[in-house]
């Protein structure tokens, strides 16, 4: 148990405990007013208060233990239900065997010595502890309720606050100097050897930077559109890296409708050359394949695998990625799709599949 649970299962006992001590001396000044001071009906309070500090610890044991506050209302209704009627009947039951021998040995005193059990009266004392264990299940379920809500939305919160810093931070590598500058350097000696292709240059690193702006929007692409994006990086990197960067794809044009995460495509091609292509002095074929299989769009992108591949599939870009999918580094899977980064002899396969 860690030191929040051992803080808040300490705090409840002390607050249960506090509570019915209060009930115990509200019966006891009402008892007394009404009834006399009797060491018979003393009894009988202790004994049902103390009832209900066990009963109310056990319910609550029973819920925690068997997540009946995960279950809907009807589900958890009917087994608070049940749980009340057997703890109220324990309980009384309880009274009866502490109460009944006390009166037969002359321990305690009640008017006429005697204790009514007929079965309008045990009803009614049934019913009378059902009602008050009934009240206490409403206001802890209702509180526990109320921290559950709490909880689930700050969780809420803290994800979409670390979903906005993962997408600032892929937002900054992916307007990293390093690509600034070279694509603008390529461009500086491009413009007097070849203007036309200095001005073609222009538009795909003007479609790449304003992809990268506008990419926090949330919604989920097609291929088509993050393919044309990728089309246009490739365009600046090719005039960069030359003949060290060679391309090869195998796109499904039925896949071209499928859906994706924003930049998924990109930030694997991206990974792809920084980490594959650029540390090798000979550079090397970079691989794209794209297939609708189904119901799940694959997506598979290699490249030469660098000499330490230990490191590979850490960056800001694949964190960000696997957020997108509900993922993080323990876990390669969810409902929303899988990722996976591995080396395959000398090359390096990352495969993306989403769920459509």
């Amino acid at each position: 148990m860690s030191t929040t649970q051992a803080a808040r299962s300490s705090g409840f006992w002390w607050a249960n405990a506090g509570l019915w001590s209060g009930y115990l001396g509200l019966s006891l000044g009402m008892g007394i007013a009404y009834r006399g001071n009797w060491s018979g009906g003393t009894l009988i309070y202790v004994t049902v208060a103390l009832g209900l500090f066990v009963g109310s610890a056990s319910i609550r044991s029973w819920a925690l233990r068997h997540a009946w506050l995960q279950r809907d209302l009807l589900g958890l209704t009917w087994r608070m239900a049940l749980a009340v009627m057997i703890v109220a009947a324990a309980i009384q039951l309880f009274t009866a065997a502490v109460l009944l021998p006390a009166l037969a040995w002359d321990w305690v005193a009640l008017p006429g010595q005697r204790a009514y059990y007929r079965p309008i009266d045990t009803f009614n004392y049934w019913l009378s502890t059902a009602i008050v264990l009934s009240v206490w299940c409403a206001l802890w379920t209702g509180r526990r309720a109320l921290q559950r809500a709490r909880h689930s939305e700050m969780a809420q919160l803290r994800a979409e606050a670390q979903r906005a810093t993962l997408e600032h931070q892929a937002l900054r590598a992916r307007l990293n100097p390093h690509f600034v500058f070279n694509a603008l350097n390529n461009l500086r000696a491009l413009i007097n050897e070849d203007p036309a292709r200095a001005r073609d240059m222009v538009t795909h690193l003007s479609s790449t930077l304003r992809h990268a702006l506008v990419h926090t929007d949330g919604d989920w692409v097609t291929v088509a559109e993050e393919w044309r994006v990728v089309q246009d990086y490739l365009a600046v990197e090719a005039i960069h890296y030359e003949d060290r960067l060679r391309v090869r794809t195998d796109i499904d044009p039925a896949a071209l409708s499928a859906r994706l995460p924003p930049m998924a495509l990109q930030l694997l091609v991206e990974n792809a050359i920084k980490h594959g292509i650029a540390v090798h002095p000979g550079g090397g074929e970079l691989t794209i394949r794209v297939q609708l299989d189904g119901g799940w769009l694959r997506v598979e992108v290699d490249n030469p695998a660098p000499h330490d591949a230990s490191s590979a599939g850490h960056g800001i870009g694949l964190t960000y990625l696997r957020a997108q999918l509900g993922l993080d580094e323990s876990r390669s899977a969810s409902g929303r799709g899988t990722f996976l980064l591995e080396r395959q002899g000398e090359r390096m396969m990352a495969r993306l599949q989403v769920r459509q």
